[in-house]
Order: structure tokens, then sequence, then C-alpha cells
């Protein structure tokens, strides 16, 4: 049965983004509620949040990688809205007191260099459209309380979106094969975890064509400009005040970030 109450259940995220308090995941009060659920809560709140002057610059996808889809009971990814108001530079100081409880994920970042519309979209119409490569750090969050989440609560919680730190960096893929990238994560000049790009779903390239060929299906295009975050190449990491992330990716180069209180 479809969900009853998006704008209700919206309204409950948009206040934990605002007040920075978790609130107990949707799916304890109704463990049916699915994939589609989650989209119809998501399409609420990013209504709220574009009413309030922020803007989309692009999309991120999640649960790219084998072991995630497992942990949520899913054989494909989910996706959010990239917000204008959550990406930082390089090095760039990022606050905690923006999160509730937030992560931090290396991944690759395409740079879209023309329109790319599904359906039927190829990895190879893909890589076409797409202008380069950077490399990046996700800062995920969850405003459900303990990160208790399922699929429907990730999906209605914009894929678990945060922030995002970009290189300046900008690489044409004729210059590189992203599903050969590696990439080691180190806080505080200590090695945490290394991957390698083929673990966003085995290319990220992929990645951006499984995104426009879903979109399409609402009539959405991926627009010159647009960014789309590929997906996690390692397990997420705790963060701290006080701690330096540099994640360090083969031909793309670092990007670091500095956590503060």
């Amino acid at each position: 049965m479809p969900i009853t109450d998006p704008v209700a259940k919206a309204k409950e995220l948009y206040r934990a983004r605002q007040d920075r308090v978790a609130i107990a995941p949707f799916t304890d009060e109704d463990p049916t509620l699915g994939m589609a659920d989650g989209y119809a809560v998501q399409a609420e709140l990013t209504r709220m949040i574009l009413a309030d002057g922020d803007r989309i610059i692009g999309y991120k996808v999640g649960l790219t990688s084998k072991p995630m889809q497992k942990l949520i009971g899913v054989d494909s990814p989910d996706y959010g809205p990239v917000l204008g108001s959550t990406i930082y530079s390089d090095g760039q100081s990022v606050s905690m007191s923006r999160f509730i409880q937030p992560k931090i994920e290396a991944e690759v970042i395409a740079v879209m260099g023309s329109e790319l519309r599904g359906p039927g979209v190829t990895v190879t119409g893909a890589a076409r459209a797409i202008a380069g490569v950077s490399a990046s750090m996700e800062i995920v969050d969850s405003r459900f309380a303990d990160w208790r989440i399922k699929l429907a609560d990730t999906v209605a919680d914009l894929a678990s979106n945060g922030a995002a730190a970009v290189s300046s960096r900008l690489v044409p893929l004729s210059e590189v094969d992203v599903r050969l990238v590696g990439m080691t994560l180190t806080r505080n000049g200590e090695l945490v975890d290394t991957g390698a790009g083929a673990a966003a779903l085995g290319d990220p390239i992929a990645v951006v064509a499984w995104l426009a060929n879903t979109l399409g299906e609402h009539g959405i295009a991926l627009e010159p400009g647009h960014l789309v975050m590929t997906g996690a190449l390692h397990a997420a990491v705790p963060m701290r005040a006080g701690d330096v992330f540099r994640a360090e990716f083969d031909r793309l180069g670092p990007v670091t970030v500095r956590v503060v209180a």
C-alpha cells in the first residue's frame, strides 16, 4: 500500500535537518515502506528545501557497492539531489554543527559537459556527455537516530546526504580509466582505508548512465555543469572535530577536509 502522508513525513525530516535532532526511522512505525514511498517523501522534502532558496546542482548516487546493497537488502542503487549549499572546496573547513551524526566517504565525482537524458543511455553515451571527473569526499549524515535506517528511510532522507568537498582539478575521461583509479584515505596522517573506482557499480561511468536512465523515467535530465557523485569506494568513516581527512586518488589527485567544531 503506497505511503499516505509523504508531506507530513517530509516535514518531520525538514525539522530534523533544521534542528539537528534525529528522529525515529519511518520504518519503525511501518516496516512495509519501500523505495517508492521513500521517493515520495524525498520529492516533498526537496520542494521544501528549494523553497528556502537552495538549488539542485546535481545528484548523488548511493548503494553502489555490492556489500552496501546486501546490507540494506536491495539490488540497485538509490539517488538524491546535491544541493548548492552543501558543496565545499578542497581544504575548506567543515563544521560539525551542520550535522547530526556525520561520516565521510571518498568517491569519484563526474561533471556533466552536455545534457544527458534517459532512457536508453549506455555507458558509452554517458562518457561522451561527461566533461571530466574529480576527486571528492562526501559527508553523509542521517536524520534518523543511530543510523538505524532501512531503504525507505535513507531514500526519504535525500539518500542520507550531508555535504561534499570537491577538488578543483577536472580530469577528462580520455586521460583516465576511472574503474582502475586507486584511492587512499587518511585521517590525521594515518591510513584509514583504501578503495578503487570499480567499487562503484563496477564503473563510476555506469553509475552516471544508471542515474540518467532512472531520472529519465521521471522526465528529468542531467544538465551541463551538474555534479554526479558516483558512490563510496570504501566503508564510511565517522568524523570528529579536529580531524583532517585527505583522500588521494591515482591520476585525479588529492582532496582534503578539515573538521571543526
